[in-house]
């Protein structure tokens, strides 16, 4: 079990994402891994997966997988390679997000053994408005290390036994859910607070933000997907991302949600 070679793809730009992809490698216990974290940088080249397992993981946005997300996953093929697909949602629903990503990786060679779906932190949170804040907490991490070690003695007794790989059966279904009309939006900055520390520029997965003759922050609505990672990383509090949306979710998806697991 220990030399199991385990690639880890993760897009996760507030860091719930690789937060449970990494708990599960934890669980599965394997001794080789690598990571391949395609936030904001991809292969130049196809890379061909080998037949250990892939775990890939990826946020739900309007109950769907990011277009970008889903574009720079083509950069990897499997053959035949079991995957274990997870999404992480913000405590309201991740509707036919799984699915999809466990359709896309079917269409790209892989076969997907087991799938979960866990609650991370919604981007719109706040800490006047809260939701799901602060996870994914101790019991979420806990809960993945178990699905990672259930995934793995899965994967080694069909091994053992010659038995040939099949698709799971996940929630959601196809056609997807309609994604709505993008509406350009940012978040704003708040030029006092702001000390052109570039820890924005660092952390968004769609190059939106540009320091511009070293004295200004910019950011292109037209690439921004709302994600809220510059908001999030700002150490001054300078960037905020304005919704009506964060107080309905707020109001409506207090109740805690616990991860879901297809196997």
């Amino acid at each position: 079990m220990h030399n199991t070679q385990l690639d880890i793809i993760t897009f996760s730009p507030t860091g719930g994402s690789a937060c449970i992809a990494n708990e599960v490698a934890r669980g599965m216990e394997v001794g080789n891994i690598k990571t391949w974290n395609i936030t904001k940088e991809i292969p130049t080249e196809q890379v061909c997966m080998g037949q250990g397992p892939v775990i890939v993981s990826a946020p739900v946005y309007g109950g769907r997988i990011p277009g970008i997300a889903l574009e720079r996953l083509q950069k990897f093929n499997g053959e035949r390679t079991p995957a274990i697909v997870l999404v992480t949602y913000g405590n309201r629903d991740y509707e036919d997000a799984l699915k999809e990503l466990c359709d896309v990786l079917t269409q790209q060679g892989f076969v997907p053994l087991a799938a979960g779906a866990f609650i991370a932190e919604h981007s719109y949170s706040t800490q006047e408005m809260p939701i799901a804040q602060g996870r994914p907490d101790e019991a979420d991490k806990e809960t993945a290390r178990r699905f990672g070690a259930q995934v793995i003695t899965t994967w080694r007794k069909k091994e053992e036994a010659k038995y040939n790989l099949s698709e799971i059966q996940v929630k959601g279904s196809f056609p997807y859910k309609v994604k709505g009309a993008h509406t350009p939006q940012a978040p704003s900055i708040d030029q006092e607070r702001c000390t052109l520390c570039g820890a924005c520029l660092d952390v968004c997965p769609t190059h939106a933000i540009s320091l511009i003759d070293d004295q200004n922050i910019f950011s292109d609505q037209a690439l921004c997907i709302k994600c809220c990672a510059c908001v999030k990383s700002c150490p001054e509090e300078a960037r905020s991302f304005e919704t009506p949306f964060r107080k309905y979710l707020f109001e409506n998806f207090a109740v805690r949600k616990e991860p879901e697991f297809f196997l």
